[in-house]
C-alpha cells in the first residue's frame, strides 16, 4: 500500500499549474516553478501509466511548457511590446493556406460554437449562406492583450460593418482548470453576459470564450508567448489567410482591409 501511495504521489507530480486568464489578472502571480507549467492543473491519467507513448507525449509536454514560462514571456514582452513578428503584407495564397484548428467556444449565454465557421465541416443548422468569405479571430489569453486586440477590431469593425459576408471574433481564454468546472463556467459567463453583437450592422462583432487545455491547439498555431494578442483572417474554407500579431499599425491595417476585401470578393 505505501508504494501505491508513493505511485500516485508520483503521478501527481505531472500536475500543470493554474495560469492567469484573460479574464484572471486580478490572481496573485504565482512562483517561477508552479508558472512554468502554464496551462491547466491536469492529471496524467493513472490507467495511461503503463503507456508509454502516452507517457513520453506527456514528458516531452512538460518539458516544452516548463522553458515557457510566465517569467519569459514577460521578459520578452518587454523588449517587444507584444510585437513578435510583423504581419503578412499581402492576402497568402489559396494554395499555401493553411487550415485553423477546430476551437470550442462559448458565448456569454451559454451557447457553444465550434470555430471556424467554414465550407468543410460546418455544424448542423449552419446553411451557405451563413458561412462568412472572411472571418476575423482575434485570439487573447491574458487581459494584457485587449488594448491590442481592439486595434485590429475596431478598424475591422468600421470598415466592413454593413457587410453580411464577414464576421469578427474576439476569442478569449480560460485557462484555468478551477474556472473550467461547470459550476464555475457557468457562474463566469453569466457575469460576463452582454450584448456581443451590435444589430444596427450586417458584421457581427461576438466576444466568445474557451475553456480548459490549449497546449496543442496553441502548437498547431505556434503561438508561445501569452501575453501578446494573436490575429487570423480567415476564407470561408476554414484556411488561414493573413495573420498579425500585438498591436496594429496603419500599414498592417491597410493590409488586413485589402485582404479582407479580396477574400468577400472570392466566387
Amino acid at each position: 500500500m505505501f508504494r501505491l501511495n508513493r505511485l500516485i504521489l508520483n503521478s501527481v507530480s505531472t500536475l500543470l499549474s493554474p495560469q492567469l486568464g484573460s479574464h484572471e489578472s486580478s490572481l496573485p502571480l504565482l512562483p517561477s516553478h508552479h508558472l512554468a507549467h502554464r496551462t491547466c492543473t491536469r492529471f496524467l491519467d493513472i490507467y495511461q501509466l503503463g503507456n508509454k507513448q502516452a507517457v513520453e507525449k506527456e514528458r516531452a509536454r512538460l518539458a516544452d511548457e516548463m522553458n515557457r514560462g510566465y517569467f519569459a514571456d514577460m521578459s520578452e514582452f518587454k523588449q517587444h511590446g507584444g510585437k513578435i513578428a510583423m504581419a503578412n503584407k499581402s492576402i497568402i495564397p489559396a494554395m499555401a493556406a493553411v487550415k485553423f484548428p477546430t476551437l470550442e467556444v462559448n458565448y456569454s449565454d451559454g451557447r457553444s460554437l465550434k470555430l471556424p465557421i467554414s465550407s468543410h465541416g460546418n455544424e448542423a443548422g449552419t446553411s451557405k449562406l451563413d458561412i462568412p468569405k472572411a472571418s476575423l479571430l482575434c485570439l487573447s489569453f491574458r487581459a494584457s492583450s485587449q488594448a491590442m486586440i481592439d486595434s485590429w477590431s475596431k478598424p475591422f469593425f468600421d470598415a466592413f460593418s454593413d457587410s453580411k459576408n464577414a464576421q469578427l471574433y474576439q476569442v478569449s481564454f480560460v485557462d484555468s482548470w478551477f474556472l473550467s468546472l461547470s459550476p464555475m463556467k457557468r457562474l463566469l459567463l453569466r457575469l460576463m453576459k452582454k450584448s456581443n453583437s451590435d444589430g444596427k450592422n450586417a458584421v457581427q462583432r461576438q466576444t466568445v470564450y474557451s475553456f480548459g487545455d490549449h497546449y496543442y491547439f496553441r502548437k498547431e498555431l505556434k503561438i508561445l508567448n501569452l501575453l501578446t494578442g494573436y490575429i487570423f483572417l480567415l476564407d470561408k474554407f476554414g484556411r488561414i489567410r493573413w495573420q498579425g500579431f500585438g498591436l496594429a499599425t496603419e500599414e498592417e491595417l491597410a493590409s488586413l482591409l485589402s485582404s479582407t476585401t479580396l477574400l468577400l470578393e472570392e466566387e
